[in-house]
């Protein structure tokens, strides 16, 4: 597939665009594993537009992130137009727009999966920012606001003509949040209606290399794009990769193989912020996801997820290699919420 001058070959593996998820440490995990095209964490249009440090620092890109993508939001078309011509300063290889965040604080302003409510906006929005920057832009959203207003097939034609490049679809609604299953059903009618040209990425409740195949043999899609199955799991795009050109599926790892994985992504995370309980605040997210299904581990992933700093962290791993180290994991009923 491509977006704008950008080849990908095969399947490509998106990692998604997600808010406290997609910082640098995790991303330089989620490539060494086999992603193929990476997303910073959603960027405010008007925090950008207001030039507030935090949110220009959410943009900063490294060699190893590319092919990557700014991914912004807001609600005022000429915000999101001057936020996407200031994230193209920032030198990613395409600008992507949400269209499809669902929380509450992103949509009561009018932005996100908000924009499926209001169509000809969400296309005006899309071509304000196409012609305005240089770069492919992208867009990604879900399939509509509730069970009876999926107007996901409209707002795919609008969105091409707005000249967006590639879409992203969740296979949920707005209602929906995260609950349920993601309607794979759907978003292969997108891909397969004879309107539609630009590549589709599909997206929700990959967890395994089984389910990335089935969704992709369902549907044919151009790519797949995975997110809260690969927190506390960036090797899952190794093993969809090696599945998807093998037949074969990868042995789970062990408990002493995660965690080495996890000194790796906490020692990066410490190098890259200078603050080291900060740093470590921020993986709690991960560590949550970690070990899935272990035994007798509620006090020990207690004691993981109140640790403060770097020594406490490795004190707490030494203790789960010395107990669990040769268990292998199993992700099989692991799930995403």
């Amino acid at each position: 597939m491509k977006i704008g001058n950008i080849e990908l070959s095969g399947t490509p593996l998106f990692l998604a665009p997600m808010e406290d998820v997609t910082y640098k440490s995790f991303r330089w995990m989620c490539k060494k594993y086999g992603a193929d095209v990476m997303y910073t964490e959603f960027v405010s249009s008007e925090a950008l537009v207001r030039n507030v440090e935090k949110t220009r620092q959410k943009m900063k890109l490294y060699d190893f992130d590319r092919p990557v993508a700014i991914q912004i939001y807001g609600h005022n078309t000429d915000s999101m137009i001057r936020a996407a011509q200031v994230a193209e300063e920032a030198g990613p290889d395409f600008i992507d727009i949400n269209f499809g965040c669902p929380m509450k604080k992103i949509v009561r302003h009018g932005a996100g999966s908000a924009l499926l409510k209001e169509l000809p906006k969400m296309q005006e929005m899309a071509a304000g920012i196409v012609n305005a920057v240089q770069l492919p832009v992208t867009a990604k959203t879900r399939l509509g606001w509730s069970e009876n207003d999926k107007p996901i097939m409209e707002a795919a034609e609008r969105l091409q003509d707005a000249g967006i490049a590639a879409l992203a679809i969740h296979g949920r609604t707005r209602e929906q949040l995260y609950t349920g299953t993601a309607n794979w059903d759907l978003i292969g009618k997108v891909k397969n209606n004879p309107k539609i040209t630009m590549p589709i990425i599909g997206n929700g409740d990959i967890n395994s290399a089984e389910k990335a195949k089935q969704f992709l043999t369902q549907t044919g899609v151009d790519a797949l794009m995975i997110g809260r199955g690969a927190i506390g799991r960036p090797w899952l795009f190794k093993e969809v990769k090696h599945y998807l050109e093998t037949g074969e599926l990868l042995p789970f790892p062990t408990v002493a193989e995660v965690v080495d994985v996890l000194r790796e992504q906490i020692k990066l995370n410490l190098e890259w912020k200078d603050n080291e309980r900060f740093g470590i605040l921020m993986l709690r997210r991960h560590f949550a996801k970690y070990f899935p299904g272990l035994p007798n581990f509620r006090e020990l992933k207690i004691q993981l997820l109140r640790a403060e700093t770097s020594s406490e962290i490795y004190d707490i791993l030494n203790t789960i290699v010395e107990i669990y180290g040769n268990h292998q994991l199993n992700y099989n009923n692991v799930s995403l919420r």
